[in-house]
């Protein structure tokens, strides 16, 4: 695994724990295994989808070829969102790091 040994790995987890803490640490764990969970969900959604466009592709005429290139697109847009919004949800620091965002941005608005 990428040439670390045990040694390196128990400095990496020894740093990690002072950095964060015991107490945060599990949520943090179960946060980002959420988020690879959902990542690898929405890589089989993508992949199911891509294999239905392509079967439109191939049955259809071409503008149902073209129409399933903008719908590819479409498919891609979602599939980020999607994934935006899951990391979002699930690991901690983030979600208030986009509320503090979002805010900023209002304030932005209301002053231009």
């Amino acid at each position: 695994m990428f040439g670390l040994g045990v040694p390196e790995i128990l400095i990496i987890a020894v740093i990690i724990l002072l950095i964060f803490g015991a107490k945060r640490l599990p949520s943090i764990g179960t946060g980002l295994g959420q988020t690879v969970k959902e990542i690898k969900n929405i890589k089989n959604e993508m992949k199911d989808d891509n294999e239905s466009v392509k079967k439109k592709q191939i049955e259809g005429s071409e503008d149902s070829a073209s129409e399933g290139k903008s719908l590819e697109g479409k498919i891609v847009d979602s599939l980020q969102k999607k994934v935006t919004d899951k990391v979002i949800g699930h690991v901690p620091g983030i979600r208030q790091a986009r509320q503090l965002k979002d805010k900023a941005d209002k304030i932005k608005k209301l002053v231009s």
